[in-house]
Parts: C-alpha cells; sequence; structure tokens
C-alpha cells in the first residue's frame, strides 16, 4: 500500500501527501537551480530527514533507557557538489538542552545518530559530519 502520494503541481513544485495522516509537504526548486525558495528542496528534506531520523531514534533510546533529549535541536547545513550535481555534506549539529548525561548515555546517544535508518540509507560518498553539544 502507498505511504505518500506526490503531484507535480507546477512552476517547479510539488506536493507530496502522507496518505495515513493527510499531513502535506510542499517543495520548490532551490535558487541555485532554477527554483524561487518558497518551500524546502527535495534536497533540503533529505537533510531534515536525516537529522530528524537521528532525533527520532535519540528519543526512542532516551524513553527505553531513562533520560530525555527533549528540546534538542539540530542545526543542518547542507552542501552540494557537482558533476554530477547531487548533496556533498549534510553537517548536523545536535544542541543538547541542560541535562547531565552520564558517558554511557552520550556514547548511546552518538551510535543512535550515526546509524539511524536515514543515515544508513544515504550513499557512502555523501558526508555526514556530526558535531554534539552537550551543556
Amino acid at each position: 500500500m502507498e505511504t505518500i502520494l506526490t503531484k507535480y503541481t507546477s512552476d517547479l513544485h510539488t506536493q507530496a501527501r502522507h496518505l495515513y495522516s493527510g499531513s502535506e509537504i510542499m517543495t520548490d526548486a532551490p535558487l541555485d537551480n532554477n527554483g524561487k525558495a518558497e518551500f524546502f528542496s527535495p534536497t533540503d528534506l533529505v537533510a531534515a530527514a536525516l537529522a530528524s531520523c537521528m532525533l527520532t531514534v535519540m528519543g526512542i533510546l532516551g524513553k527505553r533507557e531513562g533520560f530525555s533529549v527533549d528540546g534538542t535541536e539540530a542545526r543542518i547545513v547542507k552542501n552540494m557538489g557537482n558533476d554530477p550535481r547531487r548533496i556533498a555534506e549534510v553537517i548536523i549539529e545536535l544542541d543538547f538542552p541542560a541535562n547531565n548525561y552520564s558517558d554511557k548515555e552520550k556514547a548511546y546517544i552518538e551510535v543512535a545518530a550515526r546509524t539511524c535508518p536515514v543515515a544508513k540509507s544515504l550513499h557512502p560518498d555523501l558526508k555526514q559530519t556530526i558535531i554534539f553539544h552537550y551543556r
């Protein structure tokens, strides 16, 4: 059964609808590739999906192990490459809220981030730079 229905609407825009929830995401081509950057670009969504996956897996792990990552923010930089045009690097800086994580919890968090399903689904040539900021 389908999960998502995506339609090209016009003017380099697409509309994706999650069939279970009905939520929608619009995309536009980026400024450097004929778009107006009115919405996320498809490659922006890849970078956002990587960070969201990391945070989700860390949240699942935290629930299981008895710690919280609530309030953690991911700042994302996506660097494009050429020949062929592709995402060359995603830099994610994870800023954790004031919390005294043990060394064991930090190790769990870092392994979870680096091995989330999206991270493991991306091509190995895509450089994933993950920086952890613990308060």
